[in-house]
């Protein structure tokens, strides 16, 4: 039996939670247990296009955080009525094998004690009675393995669909899309009612006294610090949670008092690398001036916003206003 570092997490910030994974897996030797809460979150999966897989506008609107994990795997929305669990593990030299079951057996174990009938669905999902309540995924780093999951819990489940409900007509990329499923929340299967607070530590406590080596330590002050500065560096960037999209091409059209206007543009490393405007929009310069004006700008409001400051918009597309163009261009 090894020696497990058993951790709660009280931040719900998913930059830091996520930098704290990162951490504990690549500057650690520690076999770990990990809960923890994201507020409305949308993760991203490590090899896919963010813009393809959000609801921008929704995220705007309602100040979803967007950030990529390490692991692969599809987009799921957090929010605190939804619980996450980290195992992280050191393997044998050329034991790298997927196999989620290995981890996923005491979570089963633990709900099936509350009287639920989880299974395993798939080679990586819990279900409810067909229903999904968890979806995991799993990165190796040198001997050392991360596995971790979502609990759906007491989600909200109309904010999960808006905020994954991407428009695919307007990409086209080769990036690994999301599959959405049919899900269900924990807490509505409970012969009697639950916090997520109390499932929380209903689970950390069945975990525990599955292993008699139990450590109870939480981030140590040294161990916070950099995990601070991970989150500055990566996490929090736009870089790594937009610019590490795969390549891809955008296709969109908008109505507006001027006319229907098309862009059709190239994306790489999340920056725009070539940009066509299309339409029956009237004009009195040629729209491809202002469309090199925007080649290698950052596909964000923001930085969009900054590059077409000071231009008439209306000498290129007559009738047709700033925020128009701004949201074709970046929503």
């Amino acid at each position: 039996m090894q020696n497990i570092r058993y951790i709660t997490l009280n931040s719900t910030s998913p930059y830091h939670n996520l930098a704290v994974e990162e951490f504990l897996l690549q500057q650690t030797t520690d076999n770990v247990f990990m809960l923890w809460q994201n507020h409305n979150t949308i993760v991203i999966g490590r090899h896919q296009n963010t813009v393809a897989e959000i609801n921008q506008e929704y995220v705007d609107r309602h100040r979803v955080n967007v950030v990529r994990r390490l692991t692969g795997g599809g987009a799921v929305f957090h929010d605190t009525g939804n619980l996450n669990f980290t195992f992280i593990q050191n393997v044998e030299d050329g034991k790298k094998e997927i196999d989620f079951m290995k981890f996923l057996e005491p979570i089963v174990e633990a709900l099936r004690s509350l009287g639920i009938p989880a299974s395993f669905s798939g080679r990586n999902d819990l279900v409810i009675n067909g229903l999904k309540i968890s979806g995991n995924a799993m990165a190796f780093f040198g001997n050392r393995v991360l596995e971790h999951g979502t609990l759906l819990f007491s989600s909200q489940m109309s904010d999960l669909a808006n905020a994954l409900n991407a428009d695919p007509d307007k990409f086209n990329d080769k990036a690994v899309k999301s599959v959405r499923s049919r899900v269900t929340n924990i807490s509505d299967h409970l012969p009697y009612p639950m916090t997520v607070f109390e499932f929380r530590d209903y689970l950390m406590e069945f975990i525990l006294k599955q292993n008699v080596f139990a450590d109870i330590q939480n981030l140590r002050d040294e161990e916070e610090e950099a995990v601070n500065q991970l989150v500055k560096q990566k996490y929090q960037t736009w870089e790594w949670n937009y610019g590490k999209s795969p390549a891809y091409s955008m296709n969109k059209k908008v109505r507006t008092k001027g006319g229907t206007v098309q862009v059709v543009a190239d994306i790489r490393e999340g920056c725009i690398c070539d940009l066509r405007f299309y339409g029956d929009f009237f004009s009195g310069k040629d729209p491809q001036e202002l469309a090199n004006q925007l080649i290698g700008v950052r596909l964000d409001k923001q930085s969009v916003a900054d590059a077409l400051t000071g231009i008439c918009i209306n000498d290129y597309f007559h009738d047709v206003t700033y925020e128009d163009l701004i949201n074709l261009i970046t929503l």
